[in-house]
């Protein structure tokens, strides 16, 4: 069957050319990219009937439309029962296969075989599968019904079909009432099909642009993407899917289109492979051992205690896959971090509640998801920067060290390099978290992740204990306090300073001092080649310290 339906033309207007992002990760490694844009990935929409949402309007819908009083149980189930069959029927007269949704594979993998022949705007295959959904339940008897809205696990219908503007795409319909629908976009999808109608040569590799002609033109369509584009391409087929409602139903109930879930990736392609494969495992080195945890989830190398509210944490997943990612998660969203093909560096920030933004549901805030989502972006390649390179001043290590004192005339001590307090606070203010979560943190946010970092339980750890040492971060200038609220921002600098603590400690003083007063024996006849180049390097440190005690008549540890 053919989902077009008759619209009106639209033409979407062209931004003006953008520059390419540029941050401090950019800057430091431009010479080794070719080039990158940024653009939204997946978009799942999700598809309501916003008067159907009241179960006394339904009542009154079907009362004044379908002459039916009161809503039953019966009525309900039969409406399901009618679209299963229509669904049935359909599919038959389509010729297209209803299949059930396999739970261990992936389901755009299960499904590509079917696209290899498909036409354009045509239903390919419908998957089967049991998944949640807000549906309306009739509770009473005979006469005196009620109705509800309950969460249940429902069989529900995916069609998947080949869009002609945004290819591969998938519609979720619920077949009970009152009929909830799901669309998933892409535009990487949406983007291909724009640069092949303007000539424009590309090579695509899943959702990763790794050659293009032209690169300005790219982003210019990027960020051409208009809320009426999201509309069209979300209720195009729409009405075709859901034949319950009549065209004098759609004067008063249509589906409204919301954002459900959003990704925004930036993408950077490198000229070489092996710069990138480097790139890649320093960054992976680097968030490994500065604390970014495994599958365990711990932040940065202490683990989230059960008593910590929502999700907090950044982990390394697909470790037994060729291309892990770094992800890090904030109440509704997330941040990951991957390698694609050898080429390809993909930052992606991913929102299942766009109000984690500051930015409302409704389409018509694309352009205002977009900034949000980029500032993210920008944030954490920055941080990333900050982790790889950073540079000691002495000056102003000195002036850390040393006392504040405050124009009222107290005394503040100076930020030392070992204190355990000190650096379990530092621990906390540097999460990659905050980052999603708009940068910002109260002292109860910090206290249980403070205390992970001591091995202590919160209650074990003084609440007084963690705003003393945050004041010393505060009368450095590395956090301030927000203005009329409990509220804390790490600033840049401050940032870049507790990393360096972290890394002095973590990555210079620690395991020199355990190879020094601890060393392993076994350590000696361990083939050369074997341990990672950060241990080597630490080997040879201890070596040369030993021959230099040798030589001036000390006894190295034995």
């Amino acid at each position: 069957m053919k989902l077009v339906e008759a619209s009106v033309a639209y033409a979407s207007g062209l931004t003006e050319d953008l520059e390419a992002p540029m941050n401090t990760f950019y800057e430091h490694h431009y010479d080794s990219i070719r080039f990158t844009y940024r653009c939204f990935d997946r978009i799942l929409l999700n598809g309501l009937i916003q008067p159907f949402q009241q179960p006394e309007r339904v009542v009154g819908f079907f009362n004044t439309y379908r002459d039916l009083y009161p809503v039953s149980k019966t009525v309900l189930r039969d409406l399901a029962t009618q679209y299963q069959h229509w669904v049935t029927a359909r599919a038959a007269n389509w010729a297209v296969p209803i299949v059930d949704a396999l739970a261990e594979e992936r389901r755009d993998a299960f499904v590509e075989p079917y696209f290899r022949r498909a036409e354009a705007d045509h239903v390919v295959v419908i998957l089967k599968a049991r998944e949640p959904a807000r549906i309306l339940v009739a509770i009473g008897q005979d006469d005196r019904w009620h109705l509800e809205y309950k969460r249940r696990w429902v069989v529900q219908y995916n069609f998947y079909l080949l869009d002609r503007e945004w290819g591969r795409l998938f519609v979720r319909v619920c077949p009970y009432f009152p009929f909830s629908a799901r669309r998933c976009l892409n535009q990487h999808h949406w983007l291909a099909r724009r640069m092949a109608a303007e000539a424009i040569t590309f090579r695509q590799a899943g959702n990763m642009f790794l050659t293009c002609s032209e690169p300005a033109r790219l982003q210019t369509l990027a960020d051409s993407l208009t809320p009426r584009d999201l509309e069209r391409g979300g209720q195009k087929g729409l009405r075709a899917l859901v034949p319950f409602l009549t065209p004098t139903d759609r004067r008063v109930c249509a589906h409204r289109l919301f954002f459900a879930q959003v990704e925004y990736c930036d993408n950077a392609v490198f000229h070489r492979r092996a710069a990138l494969d480097a790139l890649g495992e320093r960054l992976f080195d680097a968030n490994r051992t500065i604390g970014q945890p495994t599958k365990l989830a711990a932040i940065y190398g202490r683990r989230v205690t059960r008593r910590y509210r929502g999700t907090l944490e950044t982990v390394i997943e697909d470790l037994d896959l060729p291309n892990p990612v770094i992800r890090s998660y904030d109440r509704d969203g997330s941040i990951k971090q991957d390698v694609r093909d050898h080429l390809g560096l993909r930052t992606e920030a991913t929102s299942n509640n766009t109000a984690d933004f500051g930015v409302a549901k409704s389409l018509d805030t694309l352009p205002r998801l977009r900034e949000a989502m980029a500032a993210v972006t920008d944030r954490y390649l920055t941080v990333q920067q900050d982790i790889l390179e950073t540079f000691v001043d002495r000056g102003q290590l000195r002036q850390l060290a040393e006392p504040t004192h405050l124009a009222k005339g107290k005394r503040i001590p100076g930020l030392k390099l070992d204190p355990p307090r000190q650096l379990a606070v530092m621990h906390a203010v540097v999460r990659f978290a905050h980052i999603a979560g708009g940068d910002t943190f109260t002292t109860r946010e910090l206290h249980a992740a403070a205390a992970s970092a001591l091995d202590l339980t919160p209650d074990q750890s003084r609440l007084a204990s963690l705003r003393y040492d945050l004041s010393k971060l505060r009368a450095k200038r590395l956090v301030e306090k927000i203005p009329q609220s409990r509220r804390y921002r790490l600033l840049p600098q401050g940032y870049r300073i507790c990393v360096l603590f972290l890394k002095l400690f973590e990555r210079v003083y620690a395991p020199l001092t355990a190879g020094l007063l601890r060393p392993v024996a076994a350590d000696a006849t361990f083939p050369e080649a074997k341990p990672h180049q950060l241990d080597r390097l630490y080997q040879r440190i201890v070596t040369d310290l030993d021959a230099l005690w040798r030589a001036v008549g000390l006894r190295p540890a034995a």
